[in-house]
């Protein structure tokens, strides 16, 4: 099963694909950017995806939602798996840190680890890389009082001296990640699910409007998990909403209220239905 995912080997979607994957035998496909990971699946070129979706911290991955909505048409969510993060300050030699003159990560790193940024290297610049385990290759390379937040597994990798441990603002850090594979796979049965849906632009937009779509789900007592707007590029005020729900698209509650908010929104797009707790690749056959 060839697996694409954001690398190169150190980030924690490496770390989640070693623990999501179990002992699944996996050909790991590394990419420089979430949407190559998403687009291998799409053209063929991976028989699955793994791509974070949603932090505790910092919340959505937009890259992720805006490559599923505009960029597919051919990759559905097949699974789901929920993985601690947590985050290191690394340097090449030891380094105090008033001395620290760059602090470089993926931003969505930098956006978990802000509070300690903030307080604790706050004459640092805050510099992007592509992944984690880029920042901290990076920084294993240069004599520059450099720092990266990273794993610690990548510390490991590439050589560099852990600084801090634990740096993000929450102990609980945790982020989804999310399952990808070709239109057509079928998700293994059992247990709770979880269906994944977009839709955009209710037809008469008029106050109560959304409410009203979102009633579909209310009074058949689907329980929307969440729900998030971005916009749907075609001009200041439009928006798409990315839902999620307890429950499997087979369940009848939960199919007739998608069929309700088709009666009332331009476009409805499944993007999956699948169970939330997967032991392995989802799909992979027994």
């Amino acid at each position: 099963m060839r697996v694409a995912y954001l690398g190169p080997e150190g980030t924690f979607t490496a770390e989640a694909l070693k623990a999501a994957a179990g002992s699944d035998p996996v050909v790991t496909m590394p990419t420089e950017t979430i949407f190559d990971a998403i687009l291998a699946v799409e053209n063929g070129g991976a028989d699955r995806a793994l791509v974070p979706i949603e932090n505790s911290i910092e919340g959505s991955v937009r890259a992720t939602l805006d490559a599923l909505a505009f960029e597919t048409e051919r990759t559905v969510v097949v699974g789901e798996h929920d993985h601690p993060i947590h985050h290191q300050l690394l340097s090449r030699t030891h380094l105090a840190l008033e001395d620290i003159e760059v602090v470089l990560s993926h931003p969505q790193a930098s956006a978990q680890c802000a509070r300690f940024v903030r307080e604790r290297i706050a004459g640092a610049e805050v510099r992007s890389a592509p992944s984690t385990a880029e920042a901290v290759r990076t920084v294993s390379e240069t004599d520059a009082p450099w720092a990266a937040l990273g794993s610690s597994a990548a510390g490991e990798l590439y050589g560099c001296e852990t600084l801090v441990s634990g740096v993000e603002d929450e102990p609980d850090n945790v982020t989804r990640f999310i399952w990808l594979a070709p239109a057509g796979t079928e998700a293994p049965g059992g247990g709770r699910w979880r269906t994944t849906f977009v839709f955009a632009e209710l037809g008469d937009d008029h106050p109560g409007a959304l409410v009203e779509a979102l009633h579909e789900f209310s009074t058949r007592s689907v329980n929307l998990t969440r729900i998030e707007s971005r916009p749907l590029r075609q001009g200041l005020g439009r928006y798409m909403f990315f839902c999620d729900l307890d429950g499997a698209l087979t369940d009848e509650p939960v199919a007739a209220a998608l069929d309700g908010l088709r009666g009332k929104a331009e476009s409805v797009r499944l993007l999956g239905s699948y169970p939330v707790e997967v032991e392995g690749i989802p799909g992979t056959p027994a």
